[in-house]
């Protein structure tokens, strides 16, 4: 038997943390769409803000054609991360903290796994160090993280620069695919002790891991788990569920 054809363990909520703590790590380093909770929230926000008319209609037509190339495959997954972030380039940070805190509020918080947050709780109350990596925006990302725990400053997401409380269109970080480890490896983390990811866009920080957690992992991220031997776990609430874009 080929190690691809490796049966590997699905486990239950109880074994899963039993797996993770038995492990016992100092250091713990979470994606969140998908991971945390269900669903993307760089999508969705994109969207619900052009809803909301935070930028001009030309802006909102020319991302909506980009956005269209990237899932024809013309527009790259690194490209397109940054570029829905660009978009808000002119307007003032504080207000996209405001609009991301609200749209987590309506939008995110209740589509979080449960046992990934009981998960995460029982982690920060042992003194793990906590950290969450994203190719979603980072106000986001930060809103999203902030009822685990999870402080801003551990955040590393897709950023842009601001000057003067104004966004603009430099982009700072992008971390998905390989820069989700590179990412991590800025910040002194070449090797995290757990890492917890659901899409082969997780898969090179998954690879950096003393130990690896794929959660709800989408078809690719499995195959990849069964070549590398790590077992997996899917949130009840994921049963069945599987975003065609996203979870990053």
């Amino acid at each position: 038997m080929t190690r691809t054809q490796i049966e590997i363990p699905r486990w239950t909520a109880e074994e899963f943390e039993r797996v993770v703590l038995d492990s016992n790590p100092k250091v713990a380093v979470f994606d969140c769409d998908g991971t945390l909770w269900s669903g993307d929230s760089g999508y969705g926000f994109m969207v619900w803000s052009l809803e909301q008319g935070l930028v001009s209609r030309s802006t909102s037509d020319w991302i909506d054609t980009r956005y269209r190339a990237y899932l024809a495959g013309k527009v790259s997954e690194l490209e397109i991360c940054g570029e829905v972030v660009q978009i808000y380039a002119g307007l003032r940070e504080q207000e996209l903290r405001e609009a991301a805190a609200i749209y987590v509020r309506e939008f995110v918080s209740g589509r979080v796994y449960a046992e990934m947050a009981a998960l995460v709780a029982t982690l920060r109350e042992a003194g793990v160090e906590l950290w969450a990596v994203s190719s979603t925006n980072k106000w986001v990302i930060a809103e999203g993280v902030r009822e685990f725990g999870i402080a801003e400053n551990r955040v590393l997401a897709v950023e842009v620069g601001v000057a003067q409380g104004l966004i603009s269109s430099e982009v700072l970080a992008v971390p998905t695919g390989p820069g989700k480890a590179d990412a991590l490896k800025r910040v002194g983390l070449a090797r995290p002790d757990a890492v917890f990811g659901n899409s082969i866009h997780d898969l090179a920080m998954l690879e950096m891991a003393r130990c690896a957690y794929p959660v709800n992992p989408s078809p690719a991220l499995l195959v990849a788990a069964k070549k590398n031997g790590w077992g997996y776990f899917r949130p009840r609430e994921a049963e069945g569920v599987h975003a065609a874009v996203g979870g990053e």
